[in-house]
């Protein structure tokens, strides 16, 4: 099932700016709002929104860059571009699952 925090996330951070968490949870809150997919507390978003982000730091697909107590967060160009082609893809198998359910229910 496609993951809309992730889906997101890879958005923002394939930009070149780098992020600390709070900005780019407003950045984000605001899309899914936008796109109807922010469901639950915010609390409970903030805190499935930073273990995504994590997440990506794991994989390598996002940096973490610590000064002091800052913590700012930068998308990897390359890594970015791979995840963004392969949500597409299970997006795109997503639908045509939902899809052919939809027509088997007709």
């Amino acid at each position: 099932m496609p993951d809309n925090i992730t889906e997101e996330l890879v958005a923002v951070l394939s930009s070149k700016d780098s992020f600390e968490f709070k900005p780019l949870f407003d950045v984000l809150l605001l899309n899914l709002r936008e796109r109807n997919a922010a469901s639950g507390g915010e609390e409970m978003l903030r805190l499935r929104s930073y273990e995504k982000l994590q997440g990506l730091v794991n994989q390598g697909a996002v940096t973490r860059t610590v000064t002091g107590a800052k913590k700012k967060y930068k998308g990897v160009a390359a890594r970015m571009t791979t995840l963004k082609a392969e949500m597409k893809l299970l997006r795109a198998d997503w639908s045509e699952k939902l899809r052919v359910k939809a027509a088997a229910r007709s």
